[in-house]
C-alpha cells in the first residue's frame, strides 16, 4: 500500500526479483519475477497542495511509474519497494514533521528528498541527526551551507550551482554584437531566486557588466507593473529576473503590457516549465530565454526516456498533472533510479555505504549520466536556456513539439539559433 497525506491509501501488486535488475534500471518495462520478505519502505514529503503542487503532483506520477517498473522486475535485493508520502502542503514548516513521522512511526527503510530548495532545507537537520542518504530533486545549492556528505541533489546545476540558472542566459547574450554592457535583477525575497541571483551578480562582476537594478520583491506581491517601470526606467540592456511559478506570469503580464523591451529577459524564473503556465500565457511568452531542465530534443533522447514520457503521458489526463510532463517526470524517475542502483550494487539499506557508493560511482538514468561531484551536487554542470518563439493562441499541443522552444545553450544540446534582440521574436 501507498500512504497518502490525504487518507488515501493506493495498493499497487507487487512482483519479484531478478539479478538482472541492476543492468536494466533504466528500462521502463520487463517481465514480472517471484519477490518475498517486507516491503523496502521509502519515505519523503510531496506538495501536492499549495503553491508547488502542480510539479509536486507530476514528480509523484514518475514516481509510481519507477515503483511498478522496479516492482514489475524484481523490487529491490528480492524485496518489493512500497512509497510513503505525505503532503507537505508546499510549506516548509510541514517537512520536518513529515521526517520525524517516516522515521520514527512508519520505520521507512530509507528516505529521499522533496521538491524545491525551501522544502529540501527544511529536511536537512531531520536528515544529518539520523544519519540518513539523501537525494534531493530540484533543489539549488540546498548543501552550500549544510556541507552534509550524503546529500545528493538531482538537479543538473552542477559544483557552481548558484550561477548555473543563469549562466547560459549570460552566454547567449554575451555573444551578440553590439555586446550588452548594463544589467538589470530583479527576483522574490526566497531561498531559490536569492540563490539564482546572487549567481547572475556573479557572472556580472566576471564579465565586466554594469549592474543598474538590483532589487528583491516581498514573496506576496501581486502587482508587478511597479516593479516592471522601475525596471525599465533603469534602461538596462538585459534584465534577469529570479521567480517562483505566481511571480512568473505576473511579470510576464507586465512585460508585455508595459510594452517592456530589453534585449534580453527570462533567466531563473520557475514556473514557466509548466504546460498549464505556457498554455495560460501563450503568446505572451514570445522572446523570453529561461531555464529549463531537459526538452525532448534529439541531443536529449536519452535511454529510457522517451518510454516514460509516453506512459506518464498516457495518465496524465486521468491523474490531473501536467499533461506533457517535460520538466518534472525525467528528473523525479532519475531520483529513485539513483536510490535504487546504489542498493542493488552495495546489496544494502545502510546509508553510509550508500552515501559512499554515490559519492564514487556514476549512474545511467532517463535524464543521461550522473555523477556527484563537491557537496553532492552534479560534477557537471546542465541547465538548459530556452527561446520562447512561434507561439499562437494557448493550444496545448504546440508545447508537445519543439518549435515553439529552441534550446540556445549549453551548446552541444542547442536545438536551434537564437532570436535577439527580444522584440525580434514578438
Amino acid at each position: 500500500m501507498i500512504r497518502c497525506a490525504c487518507g488515501r491509501r493506493l495498493r499497487v501488486e507487487l512482483a519479484g526479483a531478478t539479478a538482472l535488475a541492476l543492468v536494466a534500471a533504466a528500462a521502463l518495462a520487463g517481465p514480472a519475477w517471484p519477490q518475498s520478505g517486507e516491503p523496502i519502505k521509502i519515505g519523503y514529503s510531496m506538495s501536492l497542495t499549495g503553491g508547488l503542487a502542480p510539479n509536486g503532483k507530476s514528480a509523484l506520477l514518475a514516481h509510481h511509474i519507477w515503483e511498478e517498473n522496479t516492482n514489475g522486475k524484481g523490487g529491490m535485493l528480492g524485496r518489493p519497494v512500497k512509497l510513503v508520502y505525505y503532503d507537505d502542503k508546499s510549506s516548509p514548516t510541514e517537512v520536518p514533521p513529515i521526517y520525524t513521522k517516516l522515521l520514527d512511526f512508519d520505520k521507512v527503510d530509507l528516505v529521499v528528498g522533496a521538491y524545491g530548495t525551501v522544502l529540501l532545507s527544511a529536511a536537512m537537520p531531520i536528515v544529518m541527526q539520523r544519519g540518513k542518504t539523501f537525494i534531493g530533486l530540484l533543489g539549488l545549492a540546498v548543501n552550500s551551507e549544510f556541507n552534509y556528505p550524503n546529500y545528493f541533489a538531482m538537479i543538473p546545476s552542477g559544483s557552481e550551482a548558484k550561477t548555473a540558472f543563469t549562466r547560459g542566459f549570460f552566454d547567449v547574450a554575451l555573444a551578440q554584437n553590439p555586446r550588452p554592457q548594463t544589467v538589470a535583477i530583479v527576483a522574490a525575497d526566497q531561498e531559490f531566486s536569492r540563490n539564482a541571483a546572487d549567481g547572475a551578480r556573479e557572472t556580472i562582476s566576471q564579465n565586466g557588466l554594469k549592474l543598474v537594478y538590483d532589487r528583491t520583491y516581498p514573496p506576496a506581491t501581486v502587482d508587478f507593473a511597479p516593479i516592471v517601470r522601475a525596471v525599465a526606467a533603469a534602461n538596462p540592456d538585459l534584465v534577469v529576473v529570479c521567480s517562483y511559478p505566481t511571480d512568473s506570469v505576473g511579470m510576464v503580464r507586465a512585460v508585455n503590457e508595459l510594452g517592456f523591451k530589453p534585449k534580453a529577459i527570462g533567466g531563473a524564473m520557475v514556473g514557466l516549465q509548466s504546460t498549464a503556465v505556457k498554455a495560460q500565457l501563450g503568446p505572451l511568452l514570445n522572446g523570453f530565454i529561461n531555464y529549463d531542465l531537459w526538452l525532448p530534443v534529439p541531443k536529449m533522447q536519452f535511454p529510457g526516456v522517451a518510454d516514460l514520457i509516453s506512459r506518464y503521458q498516457a495518465r496524465a489526463a486521468a491523474e490531473g498533472v501536467d499533461p506533457l510532463g517535460y520538466y518534472m517526470a525525467p528528473w523525479a524517475y532519475a531520483q529513485l533510479q539513483v536510490l535504487q542502483q546504489a542498493v542493488e550494487a552495495t546489496k544494502s539499506l545502510d546509508d553510509v555505504k550508500l552515501g559512499d557508493y554515490i559519492r564514487a560511482h556514476a549512474f545511467t538514468t532517463v535524464v543521461g549520466n550522473v555523477e556527484f561531484g563537491a557537496k553532492g551536487e552534479w560534477a557537471h554542470s546542465r541547465v538548459l536556456q530556452v527561446k520562447y518563439r512561434n507561439i499562437t493562441g494557448h493550444d496545448v499541443a504546440q508545447f508537445k513539439e519543439m518549435s515553439t522552444q529552441i534550446v540556445v545553450a549549453p551548446a552541444e544540446y542547442a536545438s536551434g539559433e537564437v532570436i535577439y534582440p527580444y522584440e525580434r521574436a514578438k
